[in-house]
């Protein structure tokens, strides 16, 4: 790589004590650009969010025929295709998998983590251009989620957002799932939680419901916790039936949902890209339309690439270079 990657650990006073017991001490990886070190120039920034289940090591992944994407975005700044950007690679594991990038009494502090702690933390540390306008957030499934609903609820933060495969849309992303979560845990009595002891006393994912199941779980502890912290889910386990008024505190973090709500703070956004994959297992790319659509009805519309890709869920790395370099042109001054 012509650029570097500094490999962090910041100690989080907003994630100490957490309802999970995970560390409040996180890694943080920052990217800067070919030409960085020695100079003085400042630098548009964009904060990188995994999907669930993703942990920081993940970006160096490696699959067959393709390149990590640190590594094809440091190839893009080093040829000059697109003006040069910090980056920011941000870890918000959870016990259960993820934290959805949302304050939770589940899981813990980890929008004000990432927005109070991370953001002033590299403003500090680093040669930024420290303003929304040259800061943006893009993520991938869950972290689709968390850069959809960040810059809504802190436009004062951020000017910008990518979202690839993002999670929206939830009666398309999640009823299905319900439904087939119900078979699954009859053998578990219909307790969830007799699968998540389970789960932690054997080798993880060797049972075909273990995605599933972790999915509904942990992110009921996001979306749903009860006042002790204790997840609820939004169904019956035994007849799948919708738990109406659970169901609602999931569809609350609905991006659709939340678009006219937050009109003025999608309005203000400079660049905003969406994309997803046509045979979407999720059905994210019904999400990605209808999340398009919502920002077409506000009249949200010229600052938008939209793009659905032959594809499923996975294999989309390749998309997020393209998002950035597109981002670094409407983020450079």
């Amino acid at each position: 790589m012509d650029g570097r990657i500094d490999e962090h650990e910041i100690e989080s006073a907003l994630l100490a004590g957490n309802p999970l017991g995970d560390s409040h001490r996180r890694p943080l990886w920052v990217y800067t650009p070919p030409g960085y070190d020695g100079g003085s120039r400042r630098y548009p920034v964009v904060y990188l969010l995994l999907g669930f289940t993703g942990r920081l090591e993940a970006w160096r992944n490696r699959g067959p025929y393709r390149e990590p994407v640190p590594e094809t975005i440091d190839g893009v700044f080093a040829r000059e295709e697109a003006p040069p950007m910090i980056l920011v690679f941000v870890d918000a594991w959870t016990a259960y998998g993820g934290s959805q990038y949302v304050d939770s009494a589940g899981t813990g502090r980890y929008h004000s983590y990432l927005c109070e702690e991370v953001v002033p933390w590299v403003d500090a540390h680093y040669r930024t251009l420290a303003a929304r306008e040259h800061r943006a957030i893009a993520g991938k499934s869950s972290g689709g989620l968390g850069a959809m609903i960040t810059p809504m609820l802190r436009p004062d933060l951020f000017g910008a957002f990518a979202t690839h495969s993002g999670d929206s849309l939830s009666e398309a992303q999640y009823l299905p799932h319900f439904f087939a979560a119900v078979r699954d845990l009859r053998a578990y009595d219909g307790d969830i939680f007799r699968w998540w002891d389970d789960f932690r006393s054997r080798v993880a994912f060797t049972k075909q419901e273990d995605l599933r199941l972790l999915e509904i779980l942990g992110v009921s502890a996001c979306f749903s916790p009860g006042a002790d912290g204790t997840p609820e889910l939004p169904f019956d386990p035994r007849t799948g039936a919708i738990r109406e008024e659970v169901w609602a505190r999931w569809l609350r973090w609905d991006p659709v949902r939340m678009v006219p709500e937050h009109a003025d703070a999608l309005r203000s956004q400079r660049a905003i890209w969406i994309d997803a994959g046509v045979r979407d297992e999720w059905f994210l790319d019904l999400g990605a339309t209808a999340f398009r659509e919502a920002l077409t009805g506000i009249g949200v519309d010229s600052t938008v690439h939209f793009e659905l890709f032959d594809g499923g869920h996975v294999g989309v790395e390749y998309r997020q270079p393209l998002a950035l370099a597109w981002l670094a042109e409407r983020l450079s001054p």
